[in-house]
């Protein structure tokens, strides 16, 4: 991962376990174990990760600042102390911006070289 002062062009592309995290987290903090259960959850889990792929990414996004850990939030039904919460960083936001807008432009290739077929009118 890059420094604080990266460009978000930096980071492209992302790999899918950092894609996948930013945008569990851009519904809000989560601890650790929730990140991973939204992620299966929204692949139909066909996205399982495992722990070591799944700390050893928050951990360098981290420290490259497109995540930080975040105080435990009040009243969320959460009692295990030990469980740490992440939040996206407003670079990690425009990191994210960035990388679905380049993927929108792969796909918008690939429709146009029909390697994708065009969704049939409603």
């Amino acid at each position: 991962m890059r420094s604080r002062e990266s460009r978000p062009a930096d980071f492209l592309p992302l790999t899918p376990a950092v894609l996948h995290i930013l945008l569990a987290l851009a519904d809000g903090e989560q601890h650790g174990y929730a990140i991973a259960q939204a992620i299966e959850a929204v692949t139909d889990g066909t996205v399982r990760m495992g722990p070591g792929t799944l700390y050893g990414s928050i951990g360098r996004m981290v420290a490259g600042g497109l995540i930080e850990e975040s105080t435990r939030p009040r009243g969320r039904g959460d009692d295990d102390e030990r469980r740490r919460f992440y939040r996206m960083t407003a670079l990690g936001r425009r990191v994210l911006e960035s990388e679905t807008e380049r993927l929108s432009r792969v796909v918008a290739l690939a429709r146009a070289k029909n390697v994708i077929r065009r969704p049939e009118p409603a």
